[in-house]
């Protein structure tokens, strides 16, 4: 068997999708390159993974250098390993998702960006590398697990009504929704409580606000919306 040192290693990268939701639209934030490959150009979020670190490590240090983000969801998504994804050569990237409240958090590019923007999906630029890919792959992911795991609550305030989750709900789902049978489904699947207060100053009656009760997450559920 030959030595370990005689291997050609690919090298190691994570991508970021970092979604966000305000204004009933959901949005991704990209980076604008300052750097060949794809110089000028829109891309996600990534860096390659030092040989100490582990990818959450990686992971936060991309947040924090080059988005100015902190403590925020992140899951890892897919492994994306196409020989020539990368025209610098073998990159092996294990692509992740984050979900925040644009209105909670401020972005902010360091200094291997132009800029750093948020993009609706619904109009979204050339990606370089196989990002529009990674980026389909993370609004997939999204749009399931929030048929089975209340992901939600990271794009929303603390408190919301249930209109302004439906909203969510039909946002990343891409579909209207019955209003009674959405509030008779989110309400069965029990990971929702009343707060005791209302959103006052509306039209109509004041809506009673809910929020995301952990503690009592069912294990299992599925939402047919």
């Amino acid at each position: 068997m030959p030595a370990f040192h005689t291997y050609k290693n690919p090298a190691l990268a994570t991508d970021l999708v970092v979604f966000g939701y305000q204004d009933k639209a959901l949005s991704v934030l990209l980076l604008n390159r300052k750097e060949a490959p794809f110089k000028n150009g829109w891309t996600l979020p990534g860096a390659f993974v030092g040989l100490e670190e582990t990818l959450a490590e990686a992971c936060r240090r991309i947040l924090d250098t080059k988005l100015g983000l902190r403590s925020i969801y992140l899951e890892q998504l897919y492994t994306f390993d196409t020989p020539n994804r990368d025209p610098r050569g073998r990159v092996i990237s294990v692509a992740h998702f984050a979900l925040v409240s644009q209105g909670k958090l401020t972005a902010v590019a360091g200094k291997m960006a132009n800029d750093v923007r948020w993009f609706p999906v619904t109009d979204i630029p050339v990606l370089g590398f196989d990002h529009r890919q990674i980026l389909s792959a993370a609004q997939e992911r999204l749009r399931a697990k929030i048929l089975y795991q209340p992901v939600g609550f990271e794009l929303l305030d603390e408190n919301f009504t249930m209109p302004e989750l439906q909203d969510l709900y039909e946002c990343i789902l891409g579909h209207s929704i019955d209003r009674r049978n959405f509030r008779r489904k989110i309400l069965d699947a029990g990971f929702v409580e009343l707060t005791g207060e209302k959103k006052e100053g509306l039209q109509n009656r004041p809506a009673d606000y809910y929020n995301f009760n952990k503690k009592l997450l069912p294990q299992h559920f599925h939402l047919n919306l």
